[in-house]
C-alpha cells in the first residue's frame, strides 16, 4: 500500500507520524528502519528537518491482511477512498463474525470486494442499519481510531420511539454496565462506563417520535438504554420494554457520519441514501 502526503509548513516527518497521526513508536520504529517515508520521487527525506508546505511524501506501509474469510454479496458503498470505506449496513447484518473463519457479516463481504485488508472503526448492533466507517491501511486505522477517542468523529442516528417528549431535545448522561439478570442486555448502572446521548425530537408520527441522536461516547446498546431510560424505548426493541414492530426488527438508523477528511484535510458529511422504510412511511 502506497500513498501521498502533502505536508504543512514547519512539518517534519517525525512530528506527523508521532504527533499528528500519533501511531505508536514501534510502528515509526518500522517505518524508519523500511524507508517507507520518501519524497515523491524516490528521493530521500529528513525526518527531522521542516519541510516547506505541500510537500509531496511518498509513504509505503507493509502489507497487511485481515482475518475475515471473504464472501462476495450485496455491498452499498457510499464513500470511497484510499484511505477509508464508508458503507451501509443493512439491520439484521452483523458488522463482523463472532469467532475466527466466521461468515455472513457486513466485513466478510467488504475484504471479498477491497482485501486484503479492512478493518471497520466502530460498529452498529446487528438490528442497527446505516452507515460504518471502515479503515483501507493500518496508519488509517490507527488515526481513526484515534480520532473517535477523542470524539472529533460526528455520529449521527435517527430512530422512532414510543410516547410523547416532555423535553423535544435534551442530553442523557447516565453510565452503562452490564444488567446482571441478563446475559445480553445492558442497564444504566452507577458503577458502570460514562454514555452521553444527546437526542432531539425532529417529527411526530401519532403516538410516535422520530428522534435524532448524537453520541459523546459509543457504549454497547447505548442509545438504546438511554431512549428506554427516558421511558421512550425504539418501536421493535422488545430487549428494551419497546413494543414490536410490524417488520419484527427495531427502528433505529446510523444516518449520518461527519469529519475532517486526516489524509487530505476535506470536511466530509456523508448521509447515508439508504433509508429504512419506517422513515419514508
Amino acid at each position: 500500500m502506497e500513498f501521498t502526503y502533502s505536508t504543512e509548513e514547519g512539518l517534519t516527518v517525525e512530528q506527523l507520524l508521532r504527533d499528528r497521526w500519533r501511531l505508536g513508536r514501534k510502528t515509526v520504529h518500522e517505518l524508519r528502519m523500511a524507508d517507507a517515508v520518501m519524497l515523491k520521487g524516490g528521493r530521500q527525506v529528513r525526518w527531522n528537518e521542516p519541510l516547506p508546505a505541500g510537500t509531496a511524501l511518498s509513504i509505503r506501509l507493509p502489507d497487511a491482511k485481515s482475518d475475515y474469510v471473504p464472501e462476495s454479496s450485496e455491498l452499498d458503498i457510499i464513500h470511497e477512498d484510499p484511505h477509508c470505506l464508508i458503507v451501509h449496513k443493512p439491520a439484521a447484518l452483523a458488522v463482523h463474525p463472532n469467532e475466527s473463519e466466521g461468515t455472513g457479516t457486513l466485513m466478510n463481504r467488504v475484504v471479498a470486494r477491497f482485501g486484503p485488508y479492512a478493518e471497520h472503526v466502530h460498529r452498529l448492533d446487528k438490528g442497527t442499519s446505516g452507515l460504518v466507517l471502515i479503515a483501507r491501511h493500518l496508519v488509517a486505522k490507527a488515526v481513526f481510531d484515534r480520532m473517535l477517542e477523542e470524539k472529533t468523529i460526528r455520529r449521527t442516528y435517527v430512530a422512532e420511539t414510543e410516547g410523547p417528549f416532555k423535553k423535544r431535545s435534551g442530553t442523557v448522561s447516565a453510565p452503562i454496565g452490564r444488567d446482571r439478570h441478563h446475559a445480553t442486555r445492558r442497564r444504566v448502572s452507577p458503577s458502570g462506563q460514562h454514555a452521553v446521548t444527546h437526542y432531539q425530537v425532529i417529527a411526530e408520527k401519532g403516538s410516535t417520535n422520530i428522534v435524532e441522536l448524537d453520541l459523546d461516547t459509543g457504549r454497547t446498546h447505548q442509545i438504546r438504554v438511554h431512549l428506554a431510560h427516558l421511558g421512550h424505548p425504539i418501536i421493535g426493541d422488545v430487549l428494551y420494554g419497546g413494543r414490536p414492530s410490524g417488520g419484527g426488527s427495531y427502528r433505529l438508523h446510523a444516518a449520518k457520519l461527519s469529519f475532517t477528511h486526516p489524509f487530505n484535510g476535506k470536511a466530509l458529511d456523508i448521509v447515508d441514501p439508504v433509508r429504512p422504510e419506517w422513515l419514508e412511511s
